[in-house]
């Protein structure tokens, strides 16, 4: 019996759980609810790479649950990655818990399940104890509707060697399992803040933040503006930024520019990921030309 083959036994020796009406089932399967996210400070983590990443960055996996389907082939040489992430969780202690198909149909991310599906308990800080890397640009995103952008957005600041990202409004909960999803993980790596508008325009303030927000009608080319170290604010694609901002400013209270992209076409918006994207890699261009 080879490693593969005995971590299997091992996990099904505690019994394949079989109906999707399963108390563990239920409990997990509520996580895609926000409230149900709020209340227990649990989320879900699909896919093998994102759990990886999720246990790396030292997160607190509860546990874990595996198709039978994909333990009746553990052996074979494309389960390798699995196997390891799954010796891994049993080396730590973590519950893994076979499941047949109906009921893993109920937790998984819908047709595009690998087979495992972590519950974890995860949730964003608040700015008291949000430490970015220092002398690194940071991402707000104000009210952000959908978590694929979220999740495409910390990607791009992973990529791009971002100091963190802050979420405010009444955006996506960064703890979507599907908003993890799309981050592939990236979630669980970066610095990350979530909290009220008027808490991140103190934290601004406090910091001595030049806040940069992209607006369609900024005045400055996105390229003239000094990124290296920035401050990116994004809001909606439907709003844009909150009146909370140009009100801040007027104040004195922060600092506030406003860059653009240009739009050639007929479309008077990028998609919001897209435009954060842009605006990192001019960032790490910045940063790069200075070293």
């Amino acid at each position: 019996m080879n490693d593969a083959t005995a971590l299997a036994t091992a996990i099904l020796a505690a019994g394949t759980i079989t109906s999707p009406a399963n108390t563990r089932v239920r409990q997990a399967s509520r996580l895609r609810d926000s409230a149900s996210r709020r209340e227990t400070g649990l989320t879900l983590v699909d896919g093998q790479r994102e759990l990886t990443r999720c246990l790396t960055a030292g997160q607190d996996v509860v546990e874990v649950f595996v198709t039978d389907a994909v333990l009746a082939d553990l052996d074979q040489p494309h389960h390798a990655p699995l196997v390891n992430l799954l010796a891994n969780l049993n080396a730590s202690g973590i519950p893994l818990v076979p499941l047949a198909e109906r009921p893993f149909s109920r937790i998984a991310f819908g047709s595009r399940n690998e087979g495992v599906v972590g519950v974890v308990r995860f949730r964003a800080a608040d700015l008291t104890t949000f430490r970015p890397h220092a002398k690194r640009p940071v991402f707000i995103l104000e009210s952000l509707e959908k978590p694929g952008n979220i999740g495409a957005i910390l990607r791009s600041a992973d990529a791009a060697g971002f100091g963190g990202v802050i979420l405010c409004g009444s955006g996506t909960d960064p703890a979507n399992p599907a908003v993890i999803r799309a981050s592939l993980g990236t979630v669980f790596s970066l610095p990350l803040a979530s909290d009220a508008t008027a808490a991140v325009i103190g934290w601004c303030q406090k910091h001595q933040r030049l806040v940069t927000a992209a607006t369609p009608t900024g005045s400055c080319p996105w390229h003239k503006a000094d990124l290296s170290q920035a401050t990116i604010l994004l809001g909606s694609e439907a709003h844009g930024i909150s009146s909370a901002w140009a009100t801040a400013a007027a104040a004195g209270q922060l600092q506030l520019q406003a860059v653009s992209l240009p739009m050639l076409g007929i479309a008077d918006s990028l998609n919001v990921s897209a435009t954060a994207a842009v605006l990192a890699y001019e960032s790490l261009r910045q940063r790069q030309l200075l070293q």
